[in-house]
């Protein structure tokens, strides 16, 4: 008889390890990036459960909500990446219910002035170019698809050239090694180098320590090298034997390449370079050969005759990509109907894992059940709610109007929310306060974080008796900062609240599908959000904003409670949409501050991993304790390096 995990709930055995039944309160600050509580379901019959008993126990809401979460996270949505068809399925699907739940729609319509549209058209900072169409051709031989792709900082062009073998295409590398002669010139001739930097027997770097790759190996600063000398094209392959990271080169963002280039750029298979090589070289020399020249500093550019020539043709689109916020109003009444309570969650996931999450996934489905179809299906849940409750009052009621918003690029760096408060729909200081639900999927042992609730004057103190009378243990963070939606709102002076269940060991995974998620918990924490926000509509007098964080954010008069050590930088998302940390600010007598980390620097790596966010940057500060030493490569006025950085300790602040 098979049992399992249901996460539905079922009456516990007497000897099943119970659910905390003493609610508490707990203030203080919370870290989104380790906030996990304990599993407390216990195992059932599989084959006696009827989940549709469950459910329906549980009552329609929780159905409702958990069909909403089954159908976003269904894959035909395409992990809801900006961009996609998936992700305007789901923008139509969110568009659909708040019609049918008598919403007005948010915004003015740009092409119809007066008009109103349930869209927010905004453009994403950093937008990649795509790949249109790509050619190699070479003494009659054309590369096959997958041989050949584009850098998307190629040029749209076709040049026709005899090839040139450019080794590492180093400029300026260890105890004077370069591959290039002095005054090279380039002019007229299609580039061929390899990745990386030279390599040890079993393909490791034989510059950096055990091993790991150094700066010279930036991909960057090789198209910088060559660009300086007037390469016709450039083509990059893999040297035989390579074992450093097999990241997809075609996926790098053009700002991490250094911006667009007026030549074609691309990544040639080694199963089309070895021949084509081999063919062009008097010699007839193959990779390997090459390879070891290379790496021992044994050769220069090596010119192949003017015969010797290739056809490159790259053709790319413009690179702009545009998403849209969704948003619906459900108009107030009387005395209060001027003013607001928006009600968000993002729609947004990672799609196929390309960026935000661990790159041993990348090309695979994220459905992002969780994050955040769990958010968004709670928000359409409470559009149901709360337009009945609407519907129930009186005329002579005075009720606050409440925006409904789904917001894209929250993955990405906050893009939506970002937009939204620059170009917002309604007064933004007719705003009482902001409710975001983010991951509100996988409630475990009755414990809900809480964020905001210093964000407003004697908030807290008001919402104690909804807290205790939720039944939940209640996390109360006073900061309204954090990695989401809420942190732009709470930036333009609006309080905020935020609801998170937690993280897990499906985060940012594919395994975040729709059956993992908890409908009896969501249901309580969706209850909670519902009465919290019945109060705040129906309530005369309007909140005041209040700042519970320092400069540095950290939480006034509180330590920084989640990890042993401090690096002390400000992070931020990178403008030009390259991969890694910005660093929009550095606290005095850090870690970051001995090292020499600037404002202004963009982080790239740690020990040799991508940075590929700032919750990645935290997993790394989490597996640190005081003393330990830390590479990390940055790029700082277009130039990468890396600095040594030893952690100090985290220090409690006063306020």
């Amino acid at each position: 008889m098979l049992l399992c995990n249901v996460a539905f709930g079922f009456p516990q055995d007497a000897d099943a390890p119970k659910t905390p039944s003493k609610p508490e309160i707990i203030v203080g600050p919370v870290s989104v990036y380790s906030y996990s509580p304990p599993e407390s379901f216990v195992r059932v019959n599989a084959d006696d459960a009827s989940l549709a008993q469950i459910l329906t126990d549980l009552g329609p809401d929780a159905i409702e909500w958990y069909q909403h979460v089954q159908t976003l996270s269904n894959p035909w949505f395409e992990g809801r990446v900006p961009g996609s068809e998936g992700i305007e399925h789901a923008a139509q699907y969110i568009q659909f219910w708040m019609e049918q739940r008598g919403l007005t729609p948010a915004f003015e319509n740009a092409s119809d002035r007066g008009a109103t549209a349930w869209r927010q058209k905004f453009e994403l900072p950093g937008g990649q170019p795509k790949e249109l169409t790509v050619a190699l051709k070479f003494e009659g031989t054309e590369a096959a698809k997958g041989e050949v792709a584009t850098l998307k900082c190629s040029a749209s062009a076709e040049v026709t050239a005899p090839l040139a073998f450019c080794g590492y295409a180093i400029a300026d590398g260890k105890d004077g090694y370069s591959s290039f002669a002095e005054g090279e010139d380039l002019a007229g001739r299609i580039a061929v180098v390899f990745r990386g930097e030279p390599l040890r027997e079993d393909g490791k770097s034989a510059w950096g320590e055990d091993g790991r790759f150094t700066a010279d190996s930036s991909l960057r600063q090789k198209i910088d090298a060559l660009a300086s000398r007037h390469a016709a094209g450039i083509m990059v392959v893999e040297p035989p034997n390579y074992a450093g990271k097999k990241s997809n080169l075609e996926t790098l963002p053009v700002g991490q390449l250094g911006g667009a280039r007026d030549m074609p750029c691309v990544v040639v298979d080694a199963a089309f370079a070895e021949p084509m090589l081999s063919a062009a070289d008097s010699e007839h020399r193959s990779l390997a050969t090459l390879r070891a020249l290379a790496d021992a500093g044994e050769i220069k550019t090596l010119y192949f005759a003017e015969t010797a020539a290739a056809t490159l043709s790259t053709s790319l689109d413009d690179g702009k990509l545009t998403t849209e916020n969704i948003g619906g109003i459900l108009l107030g009444k009387g005395a209060l109907a001027d003013e607001w309570i928006v009600i968000g969650a993002h729609y947004d996931h990672v799609g196929f894992g390309y960026y935000g999450a661990d790159s041993n996934n990348r090309g695979v489905l994220h459905p992002g059940a969780d994050d955040n179809a769990s958010g968004t299906s709670g928000m359409l849940l409470l559009t149901k709610q709360l337009s009945e409750a609407y519907e129930a009052m009186g005329d002579d009621a005075n009720v606050r109007s409440i925006l409904f918003l789904a917001f894209s690029a929250e993955e990405v760096g906050l893009n939506g929310s970002r937009a939204f408060i620059k170009s917002p729909s309604i007064p933004a200081d007719k705003v009482d306060f902001m409710l975001n639900l983010d991951m509100i999927g996988r409630l475990r042992s009755n414990d809900l974080e809480v964020g905001g609730v210093g964000s407003a004057t004697g908030f807290l103190e008001s919402l104690r008796p909804f807290f205790v009378a939720s039944g939940l243990t209640i996390r109360a963070d006073p900061s309204g900062r954090g990695p989401s939606d809420h942190a732009n709102f709470y930036g333009a002076g609006i309080p905020v609240l935020f609801f998170f269940t937690g993280v897990h060991d499906s985060y940012h995974k594919p395994q975040d599908k729709g059956y993992t998620v908890t409908p009896q918990g969501a249901k309580k924490v969706i209850d909670l959000a519902g009465k919290i926000a019945m109060w705040r509509a129906l309530e005369t007098d309007r909140l005041v904003f209040e700042s519970a964080t320092n400069a540095d954010g950290t939480t006034r008069g509180q330590d920084r409670g989640y990890a042993a050590v401090r690096l002390g930088v400000q992070p931020g998302m990178a403008e030009d949409g390259a991969i890694g940390v910005k660093v929009e600010g550095v606290s005095e007598g850090t870690s970051a501050a001995d090292a020499g980390i600037k404002e202004g620097d963009l982080l790239l790596a740690w020990n040799g991993d991508e940075l590929l966010s700032t919750a990645v940057m935290m997993e790394k500060l989490r597996a640190c304790k005081v003393g330990d030493k830390v590479e990390i490569r940055l790029l700082r006025a277009g130039k990468e390096m890396t600095i040594t950085v030893t952690m100090k300790a985290g220090k409690a602040r006063g306020g």
